[in-house]
């Protein structure tokens, strides 16, 4: 019989499943016979279907299938057996961890159910519970092939994946245009989701476009309006969507002008295929830029321009592991806003970046924005892909380089002589340029394979090269390696994290909890409240090294924007071709970038100089590797040890050694806690960077905005002089000083938040280990037996450690030497006591 459930106003089952308690955790609960989840329906039916599910008790059915091992192993195929083994150990660590906590939490909600008043703390482990059983397996590893046109960054990715032909590959007038997310999951079909750009978004790029094309070009300057240039690649995208001639027309008819092809009212668009050949057919529209025929017309109507980027699935079987996104991204960012915003924030977000450059020429450039990326963003690998090795003109090369003693026979030897100068040079440049903008000692410098050389048109052929000789497997090993790191990783923390909740929901039901009194945490608390403000102290010292810097920074950008400027708007063939890029910079507040041409920042480079100064320290101070004065993670850690010997102390003085469940969870939870925080620090540090050159971007805009609206004769010349003008009033009214005050200002931004976030969590998890007040202590369901199980599984963490240590000194040994995949250093990381 269904028992009388109490009003909406007072059910603590409605307040239980609030996501109030809490506030990052989504409402989303599914079992395997109910799927419950927020609407915007009446949410009252809802929870109240809910409760008599539970009391009809198909609520304790198993909420997630077991993975069958079939699933699993096809899964793991694509791995070396090394990396397989030690994925299968971390997988099922990861599944019956997952399977334990949620038999606790079916027994820990069929234990409060019926109350009427459900204790604060039970509340607290039903979300951790929660958030831990919907917490993802991986967060998706973003790799990064950052190269210009015809760099051969889709012709990659297609090797990497084993198909010949699927993206778009490079040509005359073809190639790529929009970033692209290669990667894989369980699914039987090939698939492709297509986002566009909003109404907004496309009507504010129209309005840009119109304003280049219906202004005549100022014949006393010679215009010349290249088809590299900002109105010929507005003039390709309007004709593309708009048909022939809508490169004439003005903004109001274009805004009432049907497009030439479909745009879905979602901007979303959906392809599917059986086989990844059909689906590249279908993709092609979508992400392939329009050739011109002989009067430089588009062929055909097309949808390109309106894509901001393309996500494309492929069947778990794939080449690419689940888990890993491929990432296809325009060298020098987009003409677009929107987009161009978006090429800055892909960037950010890929923990490793591949620098693709042809074997013909090397861009430093791109170096630079790979070194900017791991200052800002989450990158924390770079790696020089040297592409199109196989272009060789044997006599010619003899005869431009020395050989040594020894005669090249072949055209094959010279490939691979070359492709070893290369790695030299390339590892030695690369070093140089990562030296001068992030810590000496990173990982990423000390990495034994920096540059890769390879050829996806010999890993089809086999003419010159083996399979193994074009480099394509190497690259595929330093996914499988940073995979495999990341897993291990990620299982390490949840095991740890899931044992510690285990923990003390076992000390609450302890046999011995019920003879002792309840935590005297009065201690503890005010020793945490010390240390928070000692922390904020520390970390304020820890921010301080970056004060002289920025000031000298801005002094030196004070005493260098005028060169700088004048350098940026000054051509030494004139302002021919010059005009319409110089007002698509205005158009776009101070930033240009096409597919060919170098990339115009006004904003970032006026603001190098303070760059320059503070990039040493910056990366010092965020850094993940060794340790220095003005790290900032070291003191956290510190604060962490010292919680936790706090702790330890008390257990002996204070009688904890009856409650030793809480004390372990007290541990265990510190950690966890603690180690969300870097999650938070990576998120803001991007911010902190970039508000310098934000901040002159915003006080630059009124300028900008004026430039922009200049026509007529000379028109080139007076959108100059109102740039400079405009920089020069700005400088003098404080805007340098303006920009140091910002970052300073999100410096503090960031402290505040640590010290908010540490107080208020640790300040909760003290609160549910005290029995004390708000009736805490509530005896909860028996969960004994997954206390147990989890026991053996935090054990198992260690012994799979061990596992893959003798797995791979059994590897090196049966190769004659220590063998390096040239992925990511990381060790194996090992459960910590």
């Amino acid at each position: 019989m269904t028992p009388r459930l109490p009003s909406a106003a007072a059910d603590p089952f409605l307040d239980l499943v609030k996501p109030a308690f809490s506030p990052h955790l989504p409402l989303s609960l599914d079992f395997s016979a109910h799927n419950v989840r927020q609407r915007n329906g009446p949410q009252l039916i809802i929870f109240h279907n809910l409760r008599a599910s539970l009391v009809d008790g198909d609520l304790f059915k198993e909420p997630m299938k077991k993975r069958r091992r079939s699933d699993r192993d096809q899964r793991l195929q694509v791995f070396p057996s090394m990396e397989q083994s030690a994925l299968k150990e971390y997988d099922k660590l990861e599944s019956r961890t997952r399977r334990v906590l949620s038999n606790t939490y079916q027994k820990l909600i069929q234990s409060v159910f019926l109350d009427d008043s459900i204790p604060n703390g039970v509340k607290y482990l039903i979300n951790r519970l929660l958030a831990l059983i919907e917490k993802p397996s991986l967060d998706p590893i973003y790799i990064g092939l950052l190269g210009s046109t015809g760099a051969g960054k889709s012709s990659l990715i297609n090797a990497i994946i084993q198909q010949a032909v699927f993206l778009p590959v490079s040509g005359e007038s073809v190639c790529t245009s929009c970033i692209v997310q290669v990667s894989s999951r369980r699914c039987a079909r090939y698939e492709a989701k297509i986002h566009l750009l909003s109404d907004q978004e496309w009507k504010e790029e129209l309005k840009t476009f119109t304003q280049l094309l219906n202004e005549e070009p100022d014949g006393g300057e010679a215009e010349a309006w290249g088809r590299d240039g900002a109105v010929e690649e507005a003039a390709r995208r309007l004709r593309a969507v708009y048909g022939a001639g809508a490169e004439g027309r003005k903004y109001e008819d274009l805004l009432r002008a049907r497009p030439s092809v479909k745009i879905p009212t979602s901007r979303v668009i959906l392809l599917q295929a059986e086989e990844a050949g059909e689906l590249s057919v279908k993709l092609d529209p979508y992400v392939r830029t329009q050739g011109r025929d002989q009067r430089g017309e588009a062929a055909e109507a097309q949808i390109w321009p309106l894509v901001k980027h393309v996500e494309v699935t492929l069947p778990r079987s794939a080449p690419i592991p689940e888990g890993v996104v491929l990432v296809d991204i325009p060298g020098t960012g987009d003409f677009n806003c929107r987009r161009d915003e978006m090429w800055k924030k892909t960037i950010d977000k890929c923990s490793a970046i591949w620098v693709l450059s042809d074997v013909e020429r090397l861009s430093g450039e791109l170096l630079r924005e790979s070194a900017r990326a791991c200052r800002r963003g989450l990158c924390r690998d770079v790696a020089l892909v040297v592409t199109k090795t196989d272009k060789l003109h044997l006599p010619e090369d003899l005869r431009e380089r020395k050989v040594g003693n020894h005669a090249i026979q072949s055209q094959r030897e010279a490939i691979l002589e070359r492709n070893e100068t290369i790695k030299l040079k390339g590892s030695r440049l690369l070093k140089e340029k990562l030296k001068r903008k992030l810590p000496a000692d990173l990982k990423v410098l000390e990495a034994s394979d920096l540059v890769y050389t390879v050829s996806a048109h010999e890993y089809w052929q086999r003419a010159l090269l083996t399979e193994e000789q074009t480099e394509i497997s190497k690259l595929r090993e330093y996914i499988w390696k940073r995979l495999l790191d990341e897993k291990t990783r990620m299982v390490t923390n949840y095991v740890t994290e899931a044992f510690g909740l285990l923990l003390l929901m076992e000390g609450f039901n302890a046999a011995d909890n019920l003879l002792s009194e309840h935590l005297h945490v009065s201690g503890l608390r005010r020793f945490v409240e010390e240390q928070t403000e000692m922390l904020a102290k520390v970390i304020e010292q820890s921010f301080a090294h970056i004060q002289q810097p920025l000031w000298e920074g801005v002094q030196a950008a004070r005493a260098s924007y005028r060169r700088i400027l004048g350098a940026c708007l000054v051509r030494t063939r004139g302002n021919q071709g010059f005009h319409q890029t110089l007002k698509a910079v205005c158009l776009n507040n101070g930033v240009y970038a096409s597919r060919t041409l170098a990339r115009i920042d006004l904003n970032e480079a006026i603001t190098r100089p303070i760059y320059d100064q503070i990039d040493p320290v910056f990366g010092d101070i965020f850094r993940a590797g060794k340790p220095t004065s003005s790290s900032l993670m070291p003191l956290i850690d510190a604060f962490k040890h010292s919680l936790q010997e706090k702790m330890t102390e008390i257990t002996i003085r204070s009688g904890w050694k009856y409650d030793s469940y809480k004390k372990s969870f007290l541990t265990q939870e510190v950690s966890a806690i603690l180690g969300g925080l870097e999650g938070h620090i990576l998120r803001r540090k991007r911010r902190i960077y970039e508000s310098v050159a934000s901040s002159v971007q915003s006080d630059l805009k009124p300028c900008y905005e004026e430039a922009a609206q200049i026509t007529g004769r000379k028109a080139c010349e007076r959108m100059k002089d109102i740039i400079r003008r405009g920089v020069d009033r700005q400088v003098a009214e404080g805007m340098f000083e303006r920009a140091q005050e910002r970052m300073q200002h999100q410096f503090q931004l960031l402290k505040r938040g640590i010290t908010e976030k540490v107080k208020g969590s640790v300040a909760t998890m003290l609160t549910l280990a005290s029995s004390q007040g708000d009736s805490l202590y509530k005896e909860l369901a028996d969960v004994r037996s997954e206390y147990k199980e989890m026991e053996r599984l935090h054990r198992g963490l260690r012994e799979a450690a061990e596992n893959a240590q003798l797995r791979k000194a059994m590897r090196d040994f049966l190769l004659g030497a220590p063998r390096s995949t040239g992925g990511p250093s990381n060790p194996t990381l090992a459960p910590r006591d």
